[in-house]
Formats: C-alpha cells, structure tokens, sequence
C-alpha cells in the first residue's frame, strides 16, 4: 500500500466518534422493482446497420440507452425523458401522475424525433440554456444536436438550426455547466468515434488505433453560451483541442475549492483527463501529476464527497471481469490537487463491466451510498471473448479497420451481469448489498437517473438497458433517517445554480453537495440537493456558496421537507 494510500485509509479510521454515531441508522436499503405499474416500460433499440460490418458497428455503438430527469412543467414532480436509438424510433418522454405512475406525452410535446438514417441518440439533458424559468432540452446524438425549447404548456420547439450546435460529431455523453460564471450554461458534448458518419462509411478505419493509447476518438468540444440562444464552439481557445481521445463520460465538479468547475473525462482506450479551471476562460491539463495513468476504459463519473471531508471525490467505471482485470476508480480527493484511487481500500472497485454509477443516500444516513449498472451484451451460451481474444493477441493487427474484427453475431459478451449497490460505511469503506437491497437484476444496464419521483424523502432509481426493457426501482426503505432537500434559483449566477454548493451541518455530521449539470454515464438524476441526515432532529446551519461568488446563510430550514431558496432571497415559503 502506498503512503498515500495509507494515509487516506487512517484519516477514515480516525473520524471523531460523534460521525460513527451519526451514521448508526438501522435502516435495511431496500428497493422495490415498480416498472410494470410505472408506465415507463419501453424497449429501448440499438442501430443497426447495414453491409457486411453491421454486426462490430452495432456492437461499438451499443451505449445509447439513457435517461433524464427533471420537473419540466413545474407541477411539482420530476418526469423521465428516455432515448432510443434504432432509425425511426422515436424517444419518451414520462410525465410524472404524482402516483408513482407515468404517461408518455412525447409526440405531442414535440420531442419524440431524432434517430433517422443519418443520425443515431446517444444521450439527453434537461438545461435551461436561456434563464427564462422554463427547462429546455438537449439531445445529443451521432451526428449534430437536436436543442428543443421549452414554450410552456407542455410543448417545445426545436431551435437547432438557430443556435449554432452544428457541428458534426458523433456525441455519447453531455454536461452543462457555466464554467465562466457568467450567469448562463455552457455545453460540453462528449465524442466517441472521430467525426465520419458511421451510416455513410467510406473509410473501414474508424475503430481506435490502440487498446490502451488511442488517440483517434471525437475528443470534446465546448460551446459557450452567447446570452441570445445561440453557442460558439470555444474548444480551442479553452484548452481542450489537444484531446483526442475517445471520450465516453464527462463530469465537472469544483476540485480544489477555489470556486470555479473543474472537469473530468472518462476515456475508452486511452487514460482519463482532468483539467483544471484556470479562471479566465481556459483550462489546464493536470492528468500526470493530479492522477496519473489508469486502466484506460474510463466509463462513468459521478462526483461527491464521499467521506464528508469537504472536498469532491470521483467515481470511475472500468472493466472487471473475465474479459480485463482494471478495476474501477475512487479517486480520493488529497486537498492539494492531487487524488488517491481508494478503490480497493474501500471495496468499490470490482463491478464486473461497469457503465453508469451514482451517488447517493439511500438510506438517509448521511453518507453518500453507490449504485453501479453493469453487462456488456447478453446473447447466447456462447461467449465472443475467446473469438475476439484471437484477434487481439495476433501481432501487426490493424484495430482500426472495422473489417477484420469478428462478427458476434448472437454471442454474449460480459452478459448476464449481477448489479452492484454499496452501502456506505462512515466513510471509511462500502459493503455491497445488491441482493438484499432488491437491485441485483442482470439486464444489460446503461444509464442511471435518480430522482424523489414521489416526494417521499427518498431516493428512487431508473435503469435504463440496452436493447432490453428498463427498470424502475421505488425506495421503499424502512426506518431510514431524517433528510432535507434543497430546489435552488440563481439571480445572478444562472438560474438552475449549477455548480452552487451547499453545505449542511446536522448532528455533528457536515456534509456538502454541489448541484450539477448531468455528470454520471446516460443518466441525469433530479436537479435539487438531497441531503439525509439521520437521527438528527435540527439542521444547525446551512451555507449556500453561489457560482456568482455570493455566500448565502439559510436560516429556517425545515427538515423532512423541499426548501426552495433564491439567490440573494434566502428561503422562499
């Protein structure tokens, strides 16, 4: 164990035994699975393709089954917008009932369309892009962005054509942030293939040019928000033309504490990247000395503070299983712009062919607990490692010419896997618990959005597979803890308060939270801050840092309860 590592594993072991206390709660997590009652159980489709190539190209693209919460017409209740992938099928979009039962108004919102023969749907964000109150939404895709317009009444306007997203890229994973603070989000789309229309193929070389250093993916782009409903593509000028990686997930966070959102990648046949936000516009590239080289299939980042330390940690997805040996990342935030991969130390690191994780409290213990989705491909008895294993191990292969890799056909790949939930531990450690929480399905899972779908102060689940049905999960724990929750409004910050961080004390515990713009593979949960606070009967004090650089004190807070609060307002009753 490394010194770094030790001194990590001893700052858990010695948490003041007021914290120990604080996460005694005899609540058993539990979830119930509520999809055929929910109304929200729609087969999601992956491409298919056509020529002699379909089947490896099929298998490249499999990532685009996702989901997106957020409350769009502001009754009160978060609704799910969910993708598909295949020509002609159209995505959903589930309107909460307030029964814990959903209605897809798509079609007649006007927000169904996207996958046609050019273009495939990869992923979907809630962003309200032009602070107007009212949630927008973006879907990216295999090829250019489709941004809708939210004009009230339950109906949108596809505003693409006008607001300069027109780049072509072949895009897997989408955050918004306003990394300027400049009081309106900015978009940064991640891409996995570089930028050839797969559908139109006139070149077989598209697939990555190294297992382990490709530097022949899509990168990212970044687009500023100009204030007037359009973007410019400021990639370039904000340091991350370099990039040429195949990006899977993006993240953004504020690492070290200075007030500006940083941002992680999550990269495919190549190390991640984290870049550091330098204040004036740009960023710098600090992978060598903040984390140094991983397992190179990075494949999901979610963001917290998992050991309450007042500093954001982060979770990344890799492989496994009898395909790699990677194991995953917990990058353990050191306070110094440096992180620790904790994964091992605190039993996070094997989950088999990890895709989406989130963080969360499902037990309002006041500890941040993960759930991570997993399977690759589940077909057939016959496994397509050891056919691909031949073609691995021949030496001089081109792997980037999409024809000299094996069909799969009706094989499995890393199939059939078991889902992993891990209870938190104080912050020291994590136990998997899967089986007894209920959420030990072996679908092959996707993304994941978590949301209060019923108000009930705890956290539900959906689960989204590809070419398979999803998975809705209602937390129906007993006995779990008191919680509070927080629905923030920027004035001067943007209005959604992405990147705002709250911070709560309650029975001896600080926790702090900050409010995000979609980080976590295929899936953006609810957009208010949930915090469990356990036995506790008061919140002590409440501290709301502003993208703006305001700091806010919260007085009043009621417990058990959404608290509303707008910048330079305080709560609003």
């Amino acid at each position: 164990m490394t010194r770094a590592r030790k001194s990590v594993i001893a700052a858990a072991l010695a948490l003041p035994l007021s914290v120990w206390a604080f996460a005694e709660i005899e609540a058993k997590i539990h979830f119930e699975d509520v999809s055929a009652k929910s109304g929200t159980q729609v087969q999601h489709h992956t491409r298919r393709f056509n020529g002699p190539n379909a089947d490896v190209l099929r298998m490249f693209t499999s990532g685009g089954a996702s989901a997106a919460v957020y409350d769009y017409d502001g009754d009160g209740l978060d609704d799910i917008f969910v993708t598909d992938s295949d020509n002609g099928k159209v995505n959903h979009l589930f309107h909460n009932n307030g029964n814990m039962t959903f209605t897809d108004v798509a079609v007649q919102a006007g927000v169904a369309k996207g996958n046609d023969p050019n273009t495939i749907v990869a992923d979907a964000l809630w962003l309200d892009y032009d602070n107007d109150g009212k949630e927008d939404l973006l879907v990216a895709r295999f090829g250019t962005p489709i941004l809708y317009h939210n004009e009230g009444h339950g109906k949108f306007k596809d505003v693409s054509a006008a607001s300069g997203l027109n780049k072509f890229g072949n895009t897997i994973a989408v955050i918004a942030f306003d990394y300027d603070n400049d009081g309106y989000v900015d978009i940064m789309l991640g891409n996995y293939f570089k930028p050839v229309n797969l559908l139109e193929l006139k070149d077989p070389h598209v697939l990555p040019n190294d297992l382990d250093n490709a530097v022949n993916g899509g990168g990212v782009t970044l687009w500023h928000n100009n204030h007037n409903g359009t973007f410019t593509d400021v990639t370039e000028k904000a340091g991350f033309s370099k990039h040429t990686g195949w990006t899977l997930d993006l993240g953004h966070g504020d690492f070290n504490n200075d007030g500006l959102q940083d941002v992680y990648l999550a990269c495919d046949y190549g190390t991640d990247r984290i870049f550091f936000n330098n204040g004036d516009g740009t960023f710098t590239e600090k992978t060598q000395t903040a984390i140094g080289f991983d397992t190179r299939k990075g494949m999901n980042v979610d963001i917290a503070d998992y050991d309450n330390d007042g500093w954001l940690d982060i979770y990344v997805t890799n492989i496994t299983d009898e395909y790699m040996k990677e194991c995953n990342m917990l990058w353990h935030n050191n306070h110094d712009g440096t992180f620790t991969d904790v994964s091992k130390e605190t039993n996070t690191c094997e989950t088999l062919w990890g895709w989406a994780a989130k963080f969360g409290d499902f037990d309002n213990d006041g500890w941040q607990d993960l759930f991570v989705v997993n399977g690759l491909r589940s077909g057939s008895k016959d496994n397509y490692i050891p056919v691909l294993v031949n073609l691995i191990t021949q030496p001089g292969v081109d792997f980037t010419d999409v024809r000299l890799w094996p069909n799969i056909g009706e094989m499995s790949w890393s199939g059939y896997q078991k889902k992993k939930m891990f209870r938190n531990l104080g912050g020291q450690a994590f136990k998997e618990i899967s089986a007894e929480a209920g959420v030990d399905n072996d679908k092959d899972g996707r993304g994941l959005a978590m949301g209060d779908f019923d108000n009930d102060g705890k956290l539900d689940f959906f689960q989204s597979n590809a070419d398979q049905l999803p998975i809705f999960y209602h937390n129906n724990t007993q006995g779990s803890g008191n919680w509070v929750q927080f629905a923030l409004t920027g004035t001067k910050s943007n209005r959604e308060a992405i990147g705002a961080r709250i911070s709560i004390t309650a029975g001896g515990l600080t926790q702090i939270q900050e409010i995000n713009g979609g980080n976590g593979y295929a899936g953006q949960s609810m957009r208010r801050a949930h915090f469990g606070i356990g036995k506790a009967t008061k919140i002590d004090s409440v501290e709301i840092h502003w993208p703006s650089g305001a700091k806010e004190k919260i007085t009043n807070v009621a417990m058990n309860k959404l608290n509303k609060v707008t910048e330079g307002k305080g709560l609003q009753h």
